[in-house]
């Protein structure tokens, strides 16, 4: 029998740029199209540890099914890893329309002073954008302004830490330190907090809100209030993507 074709994981070469090797990951990621069965393939579990995520990774890869938008940030991690001058961190998106709510999350790169994403998402401008932003809120706000296409209103947007690039790290990866209830702030506030927060990422003086206990988050740049951790915080992830 005709096995289907399997699209060929990209491998990067000493000749290409960073941006040309981004475009070669998100192009294969499109070549696995975005998954509309309703069905997810892979379990992807939040709290697990960086190498059981890149282990999933590996298996997408090799089953070459469709993905949707956690997915495509796992894999972006594990297809970024092993290039240091590459940050990587996730982006995550509340929005509302037609009276429901709609969770969508991206891979953020930052990359020689610019800024970038990789992703899935049934809108074209929803999910990878180039690596030409100056900063972090620029690079918000034109997903801000994708989804005003589409008559969504962004809620809030989470901010998560540089993902480290030891495949086999026992931490889990850092999704929401930074939350802004955007749709109730000024532009200006919201560019403000952005580029403090990028400001200290950037320095890496920033820590896991996971080494502390119990898990703790930043809204709008306020001092820290405790709050528990969700037991399966990827259940609603991607379920209403209408991204």
């Amino acid at each position: 029998c005709v096995q289907p074709s399997v699209p060929p994981v990209p491998n990067y070469k000493l000749s290409m740029s960073i941006p040309e090797w981004l475009q070669a990951i998100q192009t294969y990621m499109k070549l696995l199209q975005y998954n509309h069965t309703g069905t997810q393939f892979f379990e992807i579990r939040k709290t697990r540890p960086l190498s059981g995520l890149m282990e999933t990774a590996k298996e997408m890869t090799r089953e070459s099914l469709p993905i949707k938008c956690l997915e495509a940030v796992i894999l972006g991690i594990y297809l970024t890893n092993g290039q240091p001058s590459v940050e990587r961190f996730p982006i995550s998106f509340k929005t509302h329309f037609s009276g429901n709510y709609f969770h969508h999350v991206v891979l953020g790169i930052y990359c020689n002073g610019r800024y970038g994403s990789l992703g899935m998402s049934r809108r074209s401008d929803l999910m990878d954008k180039p690596l030409t932003y100056r900063t972090l809120s620029d690079l918000i706000f034109e997903f801000e302004d994708s989804y005003k296409k589409y008559l969504h209103s962004v809620k809030k947007v989470k901010i998560g830490l540089y993902v480290p690039h030891e495949p086999h790290s026992f931490q889990p990866i850092e999704w929401k330190q930074l939350v802004l209830n955007v749709s109730k702030m000024m532009r200006t506030e919201v560019r403000k907090e952005l580029e403090k927060f990028a400001r200290d990422m950037r320095m890496k003086i920033l820590k896991p809100s996971s080494a502390h206990s119990p898990m703790k988050e930043r809204p709008r740049g306020k001092s820290l209030s405790p709050r528990r951790r969700q037991g399966s915080p990827q259940r609603r992830a991607c379920r209403r993507d209408k991204s």
